[in-house]
């Protein structure tokens, strides 16, 4: 890295999120360190509202941010995280959403882990949902997750083995992700009206397989939007079952009783989530009991789903 390379590359990857993208890059222009050690990549995956004029206008407006705009064709986030990643100079990879508002010390806070922890290979923070207008009645902390609440520790912790950061607050050491060939395109995340998901959970398992360290520092955080009025039947079906149809890619190539060990597992937990759905309703918490229970249902259906296009594509 050259003297003039900054530390930090934040990758932020964008679609259609023109009312919300400005917060985020304000939050990066507002940080507590000099802006020599870090440079902003935004990469527009292909949106269809004001992104591109936002970007533009926010970047001529603000020349001493060390900041580029990119466009990815190919739609999908890992897609888009991969094409940020090949532009990066920074030793190390940042990525943040475009509805995310990071804390002042967001970045500093990244340079002082690394620095205080050199074996570490990866890190995440904190996300904290923001409600708009409100947190739903029905929203329980075993539903969060889908809309992005992530809270591993009270302390600074290494991550145990098959736990690992959420995409919209992770770090990792440029190195390490040219050397496990980035995010797996087969799961790209969001693709038209589609979503696979799981390339968090497959590009963080690929880089601890040698043992590597990946650290929680939950003083490190961003605000994450959340808008009440998407969060329809419709939208948190796309998202869980999204996640059972990762899981099926990523065993694909592991066989038949891989992904009957995935099943099983998937109803050990739906059952489990028959028990939480009957605590909540004893509790008279009822708008809280059907929604876990439709989550693990929706994975399932995920992991069947793409078990059968597996199928009909032999």
């Amino acid at each position: 890295m050259s003297a003039v390379d900054p530390e930090i590359s934040v990758i932020i990857c964008s679609y259609n999120r023109a009312r919300y993208i400005r917060e985020a890059l304000e939050s990066l222009y507002r940080q507590d360190i000099s802006k020599a050690f870090f440079e902003v990549i935004v990469v527009d995956n292909n949106s269809t509202d004001d992104t591109d004029h936002v970007c533009h206008a926010f970047l001529n407006n603000h020349p001493d941010l060390n900041a580029q705009y990119l466009k990815e064709s190919q739609q999908g986030s890992s897609f888009a995280r991969n094409t940020g990643a090949e532009a990066a100079k920074g030793s190390i990879l940042v990525f943040m959403d475009d509805d995310a508002v990071a804390e002042s010390d967001f970045i500093s806070g990244y340079i002082k882990l690394f620095k205080e922890i050199p074996d570490a290979v990866g890190a995440g923070g904190r996300i904290i949902p923001r409600y708009i207008p409100d947190e739903p009645a029905w929203m329980s902390y075993y539903v969060s997750s889908l809309v992005g609440n992530f809270d591993y520790s009270p302390i600074r912790c290494a991550f145990k083995q098959g736990k690992y950061p959420l995409e919209s607050n992770m770090a990792v050491r440029n190195e390490a992700f040219k050397r496990i060939g980035g995010f797996n395109t087969d799961l790209p995340g969001v693709k038209g009206t589609l979503r696979i998901g799981g390339e968090g959970k497959d590009f963080f398992f690929r880089l601890t397989a040698g043992g590597s360290s990946i650290i929680y520092d939950p003083a490190i955080r961003v605000m994450h939007v959340v808008e009440t009025a998407k969060l329809t039947r419709a939208y948190m079906y796309r998202v869980a079952s999204g996640i059972g149809r990762g899981e099926r890619v990523r065993i694909g190539k592991k066989g038949k009783i891989a992904y009957i060990l995935k099943l099983l597992e998937y109803l050990i937990k739906f059952f489990a989530s028959l028990i939480l759905g009957f605590l909540y309703f004893l509790q008279g918490n009822y708008s809280k009991s059907l929604p876990v229970i439709r989550f693990r249902i929706d994975t399932i259906k995920g992991l069947i789903e793409m078990k059968k296009k597996s199928i009909l594509k032999t």
